[in-house]
């Protein structure tokens, strides 16, 4: 039998963790999967894996990456502030506030995506402490209580564990969707990961086209 999970690696400010969550979400439903959801510290999977933040690369990848932003964007219909106002952005009091809230049971993905809206669409600051609690709040989430959540040492300890595993795996890079083993890198790979769960789970195969 397949297996009925799948591991998710993600950061809160990534854009293509943002383009690419709700699909991911869907396609994981489609096929009964339970998602752990693993927030990490995506500077320091990048500085074992030879990643660099935006404004290290080179100019050539910064323009090139803002017209794939810009396409997939229009591809998806999904809006996408291609130059938000707070990014680059430390997000790892996010990343915490999410771990919190599924440390709690809550609805982690909701969260997760209004954290992602925040940078993308609406020009917000998400390292900002304010800011995370009106957007948990506006999310029926009781954005104190997280925030206050995002001081213990358990959803610290979650996030370093997250971090140290994607780094063993050989994660490189935000999104990434792991299914028995097999690493899937980037939103634009959903479709890889579409085949391989439904060759996984007996679906036919006729109506995928790579080509």
């Amino acid at each position: 039998m397949p297996d009925t999970f799948i591991d998710y690696y993600d950061a809160m400010s990534s854009p293509w963790t943002y383009l690419g969550h709700q699909r991911f979400e869907k396609l994981a439903e489609r096929f009964n999967l339970t998602i752990r959801h693993k927030p990490m510290d995506l500077l320091k999977v990048w500085s074992v894996s030879g990643g660099l933040p935006l404004k290290q690369r080179a100019q050539q990848r910064q323009v090139y990456r803002h017209l794939e932003l810009k396409r997939w964007s229009e591809i998806l219909q999904r809006p996408c502030n291609l130059e938000p106002a707070y990014h680059p952005v430390a997000d790892r009091r996010a990343c915490y506030l999410v771990i919190a809230a599924m440390q709690r049971g809550l609805d982690w993905s909701r969260l997760t995506n209004a954290v992602l809206r925040a940078v993308w669409v609406e020009d917000r600051n998400i390292a900002d402490h304010a800011t995370l609690v009106a957007i948990a709040d506006e999310n029926g989430f009781d954005g104190k209580a997280l925030l206050a959540a995002t001081e213990e040492e358990a959803v610290k300890a979650e996030y370093e564990r997250n971090t140290e595993e994607a780094i063993r795996l050989g994660v490189f890079g935000a999104p990434t969707y792991i299914y028995e083993g097999e690493l899937f890198w980037g939103q634009d790979r959903l479709l890889m990961l579409e085949y391989r769960l439904a060759q996984k789970h007996g679906q036919p195969l006729d109506g995928f086209r790579f080509g």
